[in-house]
């Protein structure tokens, strides 16, 4: 399990790479993860992009 600075670290880092993407781009690692039933580097990008929910901040309308 990756440490919450980590988390946070690595969140940023993949925000600053693929921008609005990043949310996407954390699920897909995280499906291709459970599919080969690595499922605790799966609950890391999870936490990852529950972490990027939360830098992008509420949707607006």
């Amino acid at each position: 399990m990756i440490a919450e600075m980590q988390i946070h670290t690595i969140a940023r880092q993949m925000l600053l790479r693929h921008g609005p993407e990043a949310i996407a781009q954390a699920a897909q690692n995280a499906v291709a993860c459970e599919r080969k039933g690595e499922t605790e580097d799966a609950r890391d990008w999870r936490h990852i992009e529950d972490a990027l929910k939360m830098m992008r901040g509420p949707h607006q309308s």
